[in-house]
């Protein structure tokens, strides 16, 4: 299970970059692949404070988990954290409600077109593993 967990460290950067999405006002000018990554230097430009938000959702707490848990699972860090790291684990999935409720919404506007792309079944997947990993992991400890 650990290595497992050390296999998430590879996994979500490459989920921050995969295309979560596609979306185009009218299909007929062309999709545009927009990533964890690419919102987020989106969102920095227009909006500091939410960007700061979804950037720990999105990147500082998923890996802070994982991070943890593998000190936690090489005896490098006590197990008295893990309701920390299930908590942290809980506000990265929020992120992923998120871009679902955002997809539904712009659906719903008519005018413009969305496909998911397959990093946002990667970046879910990432996050599921991760709670599933940690609760595991607290069962042992």
């Amino acid at each position: 299970m650990r290595y497992l967990n050390l296999c998430l460290l590879i996994l979500f950067p490459i989920a921050w970059f995969a295309p979560l999405l596609r979306a185009a006002i009218l299909p007929i000018f062309g999709m545009e692949e927009i990533s964890v990554i690419t919102g987020l230097q989106s969102l920095w430009q227009s909006d500091a404070a939410l960007a700061l938000v979804v950037t720990f959702l999105a990147v500082f707490a998923p890996i802070a988990k994982v991070i943890g848990l593998a000190l936690v699972d090489f005896g490098l860090m006590v197990p008295r954290v893990m309701p920390v790291l299930r908590l942290m684990g809980k506000l990265a999935m929020a992120d992923v409600f998120l871009v679902a409720i955002y997809i539904v919404l712009a659906k719903g506007a008519g005018m413009v077109t969305i496909e998911t792309g397959w990093g946002l079944y990667l970046f879910t997947g990432c996050i599921l593993a991760s709670m599933l990993l940690s609760h595991r992991a607290a069962h042992r400890a």
